[in-house]
């Protein structure tokens, strides 16, 4: 029985003659699991928010919404609060209170329900969840992961029929972000919600699935079966099969079967059916051998006077002309090690260098507009003007000139944003709003803003957060470029197959410091959770073999039948 319905359901924002949604057409069954996906700016966020009157962005519509039977339009806002649940990107948008216990019983509050209740559904949840010993803390006290359990926790407190969730794990590190869609998973299983999920990290989320939509270009381009939908992007040659589950992308680049794997334990039962020479090519890897750009010693820091230590005596350098990464889970200081490097916060012990220089001697100028490139893991702390080709002027210090010319960009400064606007691909976006765009065109936004001034350091906090697999593959060949030119690259991820492809080095963090730090390749090799897909699927045969690139490398090389 389909709980939702969508009849050539358009859509366009205002004063815009674009159509954000194409004459789309979907259906849901009750108690489904249902994956949409894309790459950044197809619309996939407009959709989603059209299912909820609430949430729904103003411009001109057209096409029906049925729910369970019903025209959307005609559930009140008390029918749209209990029956259908959404889940944001940033957990921190979504949550309203100051109390963990405040944020689960506030919806039951706001639906007017009884004390006894409220009081049963808010320990049911929180016992569901397991958020008993952390119940009474403070909501600025938890990590991402948590928060976004938390709100998890207070929509489903209110019961309802849909559970739709945006991107709910772009801000959670490998672990978190498993347990986290094991948990929807248990939802939709056990109590029979219907789940809609838009998600670029397909490798957890993927097997889960009953049923998968692919958006391009604000159109339903493909659905059906995770399975059937990877084989279909593999036979059409379509550029979104970099997106599919490292399995099923190892498996397509050596079988012209049709019987995909979606698991790294069906990828481990297809590699042991093959006759394979297990000698392994040593892959080699050339780190800096350069004076360190970054050197931090003896850093401590808490946020307050009485409050415990968040970085507990870091000490670590980064080589001039490298590329360095930071790994580690939710809560851990990573994000806050970044603010101390790029001077926002000031540590209470410890020294920090920069091309050894001491970091206090810097100017405010010399700093920020010729050595450091900052950015942050909210990408619309960068955004100050009303259009994307003016901020990016903004960052400059200059104005364009107003010519009549379609792409007026000829002098210098108007050379160095015409080129940038090329490299993260902005030229449909430069008369947007910033706050319009969609959080990975977001993210190429403020990463066009940081490379216009040209930094020697380039300080990245979850950069491919909210990106699509295809840019993120250019993303990383753009870093790997500017370290051919000397850019020395500090990144902070909880995408390791990002890190694994792109980085020179790796170091976990843990409880405010590095506790190892390795070649990227031997620190993947050696992990059993902080590593990639591909190496857990293929470590019995190629322990060295990181990337789904290295493995299908090392199938090619051997005898396989």
């Amino acid at each position: 029985m389909s709980l939702l319905s969508l009849e050539k359901v358009s859509f366009s924002y205002p004063e815009s003659s674009e159509k954000k949604l194409d004459d789309i057409n979907l259906e849901l069954a009750s108690g489904s699991f249902n994956v949409l996906f894309g790459k950044s700016g197809s619309g996939k966020t407009t959709l989603l928010r059209q299912l909820k009157p609430a949430l729904s962005p103003f411009g001109k519509k057209s096409g029906l919404i049925r729910f369970d039977g019903r025209p959307l339009d005609e559930l009140n806002l008390r029918e749209q609060t209990e029956k259908i649940g959404f889940v944001m990107q940033n957990p921190d948008n979504q949550i309203v209170t100051d109390k963990v216990w405040h944020e689960l019983a506030f919806g039951l509050e706001s639906l007017g329900l009884d004390q006894a209740t409220i009081r049963l559904r808010v320990a049911e949840m929180a016992s569901y969840f397991g958020i008993q010993s952390w119940f009474l803390k403070d909501v600025q006290e938890l990590s991402g992961g948590q928060k976004q359990l938390l709100n998890l926790a207070s929509i489903m407190a209110l019961h309802p029929r849909l559970l739709i969730l945006d991107e709910p794990t772009s801000q959670l590190d490998p672990i978190a972000a498993g347990n986290f869609l094991e948990t929807v998973a248990k939802i939709n299983r056990e109590i029979g919600t219907t789940i809609l999920i838009s998600e670029h990290r397909l490798q957890e989320v993927l097997p889960m699935a009953d049923q998968v939509f692919l958006m391009e270009k604000s159109k339903i381009i493909v659905n059906g079966k995770p399975r059937d939908v990877g084989r279909m992007l593999k036979e059409t040659k379509n550029d979104l099969f970099i997106a599919m589950p490292a399995p099923m992308k190892i498996y397509g680049s050596c079988d012209q079967g049709t019987d995909y794997p979606l698991t790294v334990g069906e990828g481990r039962s297809w590699l042991e059916k093959q006759t394979i020479n297990t000698e392994e090519k040593t892959v080699e890897v050339n780190i800096p051998k350069t004076p360190p750009m970054i050197e931090v010693k003896d850093l401590w820091f808490r946020y307050q006077r009485t409050a415990p230590d968040v970085i507990k005596d870091l000490s670590f350098k980064v080589p001039a002309g490298s590329f360095y990464s930071i790994v580690g889970g939710n809560g851990t200081g990573k994000s806050t090690a970044l603010s101390l490097i790029s001077r926002i916060r000031q540590p209470h012990r410890g020294k920090i260098k920069l091309n050894g220089r001491p970091l206090n001697k810097f100017s405010e100028d010399e700093l920020y507009h010729q050595f450091l490139g900052v950015l942050p893991q909210n990408p619309q702390s960068l955004f100050v003007k009303k259009t994307v080709l003016d901020d990016l002027f903004e960052i400059t210090d200059g104005k364009q000139e107003k010519k009549s010319a379609a792409y007026p960009l000829k002098m210098s400064k108007e050379a160095a944003v015409a080129g940038i606007v090329e490299l993260v691909h902005l030229e449909q976006l430069l008369d947007k709003h910033p706050y319009d765009l969609s959080g990975g065109e977001q993210q190429r936004l403020a990463l066009a803003k940081v490379l216009l001034l040209r930094p020697k350091i380039l300080l990245l906090d979850e950069p491919t957060k909210g990106l699509d697999d295809f840019f993120k593959q250019e993303l990383g060949e753009i870093l790997l470029k500017l370290k051919l030119q000397g850019v020395t690259i500090l990144m902070v991820s909880h995408d390791v197959e990002f890190v694994a492809e792109f980085s020179d080095v790796c170091g976990l963090f843990f409880d405010g410091s590095l506790v190892t730090t390795k070649p990227a390749k031997d620190f993947f090799a050696g992990n059993s959770f902080y590593t990639t897909a591909a190496n857990r699927m293929a470590r019995g045969y190629f322990p060295n073999a990181v990337t789904v690139k290295e493995v299908i490398e090392c199938l090619n090389q051997t005898q396989i039948s």
